[in-house]
């Protein structure tokens, strides 16, 4: 019989592209070393190569294994959670600080209503450490940016298509963007979030839509800094213009109507769990009480019976 530790650091092994990279993901404490021993000791077992170490490149016989041990090395998580806390519902959600400041509280209120003792975790970071987050199954639920299709074995359901807008301070003497694409050269700096978060790309897209070169001089880690560095004098922030992110009566909100908005989405593994569910049923309420005119249409695939 096969050593199931073996197929364990195996799985981590396929799934990370190589020894090294695995290491540094295996949820506990393991050196190099005793990683390549027991993949050898693995491929002595089944009488195979398994993959070509560098560059590292799964076998036939690898692709096989990774395929048949996989489902079950990725649910443990799940499995772990229904056996250990039956009666106390718990959800991992991971977005923008943004998001889990001002629009996932009441979603989360009337979820309390139903499941009283509902645990939550909440991880905030941006576009890439979410998705990362979700593919590695440390969170349930994320929700942040999407700018194309998903990933594949990740499940998708488009929420909200969210405006942009820049930001100037109070005093400013512009009034609209159009009046920036008019000096021809922008002399004020720009302040973005960084350059791998959709909001930025998409705008840096529009601009090359209208010829304006303008790349960013300041790059901040929440627009709620972007803000303040706008306040501060600073330059010509990039934010999304809804309420509760731009707050004060020092900044002055210029929409860009003419650039395509971002569209937020959630995404998850699989079919959705009740609970992920009900979240998702609750978020969509909420976002159409607050702008019906800017949720997106999708909706849920009907939860499976029997």
């Amino acid at each position: 019989m096969l050593n199931v530790h073996h197929l364990e650091l195996f799985y981590h092994v396929a799934r990370h592209g190589g020894i090294s990279r695995a290491v540094r993901h295996i949820p506990y404490g393991i050196q190099q070393p005793a990683v390549s021993g027991q993949m050898l000791a693995l491929e002595d077992a089944l009488g195979t190569r398994l993959f070509d170490r560098s560059p590292f490149r799964l076998s036939p016989a690898g692709e096989q294994l990774f395929a048949f041990i996989r489902p079950f090395f990725e649910n443990l998580d799940a499995v772990e959670a229904r056996l250990r806390a039956p009666s106390a519902p718990q959800i991992r959600v991971g977005a923008s600080e943004v998001i889990l400041r001002e629009y996932l509280p009441p979603v989360i209120q009337r979820l309390r209503r139903k499941h009283p003792q509902l645990r939550l975790s909440l991880q905030s970071g941006f576009t890439p450490q979410l998705l990362a987050w979700l593919q590695d199954r440390q969170v349930d639920l994320a929700i942040m940016p999407l700018e194309s299709r998903p990933p594949a074995r990740l499940s998708c359901l488009r929420m909200l298509r969210v405006p942009l807008a820049l930001l100037v301070p109070r005093n400013s003497r512009l009034r609209s963007a159009a009046e920036v694409w008019a000096r021809g050269r922008i002399q004020e700096p720009l302040i973005t979030m960084p350059a791998t978060e959709p909001i930025t790309r998409r705008f840096q897209q529009g601009l090359r839509r209208l010829k304006v070169e303008w790349p960013p001089a300041i790059e901040a880690s929440s627009l709620e800094l972007i803000t303040q560095y706008v306040v501060n004098g600073e330059g010509i922030g990039l934010t999304v213009n809804l309420p509760g992110v731009v707050q004060g009566a020092r900044v002055r909100v210029l929409p860009l109507a003419e650039f395509e908005p971002v569209v937020v989405a959630a995404l998850w593994h699989g079919q959705p769990t009740p609970l992920i569910r009900a979240v998702l049923e609750e978020g969509q309420h909420h976002l159409g009480e607050l702008w019906p005119e800017w949720r997106c249409d999708e909706t849920l695939p009907a939860a499976r019976t029997g």
